[in-house]
């Protein structure tokens, strides 16, 4: 029966319920008799059981020994010792149906968390309706994971019958094993179901907690639904819990990430007028950001003014914000005096605090500075990141310095980093507008051992070989595209039909126009030109 669990689960329930009447006979023992240290002798025992149990083909003629010898404590130790968590589940089938053996809590507790993190959840729940029929039900911890557990496999059916067993119960349920739960559903983007469940908690009067509450509002402000999240923060101060710092910045943050900076500014004026707690280093710099994400350097100066003078210390995310700001309008003047403040302060420069300043020598064409810098970065044992990389390739192939971004790209390899195409599309761009398609074409299959190419990427092969007279190449970029699963960019195919025209060979050409009208039709071509395409292809930093 327990050969195959996930496909007898239902049948085995029967049969195991049936079964249980009868396991009584073999009670299981007070609970500081299943902590108790088993002797040498059992030691043995149960290495000889679990031998048997692995190796023999039938344990018909061993079973009345079994009976007179084998109880629930060294039962666990043998499910313990097979690591198999199938094994465990055929071992307990057999002690059950054929011993009449009644399981331990902690047998049960082993066996449910290792099938559920073997991802066994049917044979799991078998397994839960034994130890429910037993009359034992999870306790706190182990109902957590269990609740954890289903959710994480979308088996948010179970998670609720769990909760709804103990509550009918009268089992007291720790206000984490929600709270873990309702995270879960936020981080799957079910918010309608998190919003649900939390809604029938408070109808239930169930103990919550301000952070229970701050978990579905953060969840609400990232969809966008601010004023949903305002109106949980009603019901949460109506149920008698009182919101704290961390709810503030969440519902200042949903606002910011929606443009909405004067309602921000105004619940931080709200904040800062309550006496039992005042706004911390994040609300600022939250609001900081959203200043500066919409080029309001002048407004994001002014409340970093304010903040210093409350008497709170900016962090190194505060500086690397205001200091990524002046560096993207080209004020380096300011950027570089804040790095100086930032310094003087005792805050230490990371990674995005120079790779800000990076870009903003770049965006002003003092790429030499850019990569002093860069030297100056390794030398404090700075370790670059993804959009290092990028910003020093794409400004370095601006200004012509192909065999710098290529040395660039050699020192990406050997990193750990994991690329994207963004960083390569530059390079090989750079290679195929000086004529080098072949160069080009090596750093694509360089690229290939770390990424996958993009459209872009392919778009620019195309062109390059295209406008070489290479037409054989070009078309093999081509189809190496669609098989991809990358759409042709019409730019690309443009290109291509007419080096096919001038080549006299009109037929592939209209093959080729018909695919173009194939993807069209399904809404797959991009219309943007090549022109477009590789001026965004450079990613945008976010704090």
């Amino acid at each position: 029966m327990f050969k195959n669990p996930s496909a007898a689960v239902r049948a085995s329930k029967v049969a195991l319920a049936h079964n249980c009447a009868a396991s009584h006979r073999r009670s299981a023992p007070e609970p500081l008799k299943e902590k108790r240290l088993i002797i040498r002798p059992e030691i043995w025992f149960v290495k000889v059981v679990a031998t048997l149990f692995l190796r023999s083909n039938s344990l018909e003629k061993f079973v009345g020994y079994f009976s007179d010898h084998l109880t629930p404590p060294l039962a666990l130790e043998v499910i313990k010792r097979l690591n198999n968590p199938t094994l465990r589940l055929k071992f307990f089938g057999f002690t059950r149906e054929r011993l009449k053996m009644s399981h331990t809590y902690l047998t049960y507790d082993v066996l449910l968390r290792s099938l559920c993190q073997a991802g066994l959840h049917n044979s799991a729940s078998l397994i839960y309706d034994c130890m429910k029929f037993d009359g034992k039900l999870p306790k706190s911890k182990l109902l957590g994971f269990l609740v954890s557990s289903y959710a994480l496999a979308n088996r948010f059916d179970m998670s609720w019958e769990l909760l709804s067993k103990s509550h009918s119960n009268g089992a007291p349920v720790d206000v984490l094993v929600y709270n873990s739960l309702l995270n879960i559903l936020v981080n799957q983007k079910k918010l309608d179901v998190a919003v649900s469940l939390i809604t029938v908690l408070m109808r239930l009067k169930r103990h919550l907690e301000t952070f229970t509450f701050n978990i579905v509002m953060r969840g609400l402000c990232r969809d966008g639904e601010i004023n949903e999240a305002f109106k949980f923060l009603n019901d949460m101060i109506s149920y008698g819990c009182q919101p704290d710092i961390v709810t503030y910045n969440t519902l200042i943050h949903g606002l910011c990430i929606n443009n909405e900076l004067d309602r921000a500014r105004d619940l931080l004026k709200e904040v800062s007028s309550k006496t039992d707690f005042a706004p911390d280093v994040v609300s600022y710099t939250t609001i900081l950001s959203g200043y500066c994400k919409l080029d309001k350097i002048t407004e994001g100066i002014s409340l970093f003014d304010e903040m210093v003078e409350s008497g709170i210390k900016p962090s190194t995310f505060t500086y690397n914000v205001l200091i990524h700001g002046f560096a993207k309008m080209g004020d380096m003047a300011s950027a570089l005096a804040l790095h100086e403040k930032m310094l003087s302060h005792g805050c230490s420069p990371d990674v995005v605090t120079f790779t800000s300043l990076i870009d903003g020598y770049c965006r002003a064409g003092q790429v030499n500075h850019g990569l002093e810098l860069w030297h100056e970065m390794n030398a404090r044992n700075i370790s670059a990141n993804l959009y290092t990389f990028s910003v020093l390739t794409n400004a370095l192939c601006k200004s012509n310095r192909l065999l710098e971004a290529r040395g660039i790209l050699r020192l990406l390899k050997q990193s750990e980093i994991v690329p994207r195409p963004f960083i390569y599309n530059p390079v090989i761009d750079g290679y195929c507008k000086s004529g080098n398609v072949d160069e080009a074409n090596a750093i694509v299959l360089e690229m290939e051992e770390k990424c996958k190419p993009d459209k872009l990427t392919y778009t620019i092969l195309i062109i390059g070989y295209s406008m070489k007279g290479r037409t054989r190449e070009a078309i093999g970029i081509f189809y190496k595209m669609l098989e991809a699963g990358c759409s042709p960019d019409d730019i690309a195919v443009k290109t291509l039909c007419s080096c096919l025209l001038k080549a006299g060979r009109p037929h592939e050409a209209a093959h080729i126009r018909k695919i173009l009208f194939e993807n069209e039709s399904l809404g797959l071509s991009s219309k943007r030109s090549y022109n477009e395409n590789t001026n965004a292809d450079m990613p945008v930093m976010v704090y």
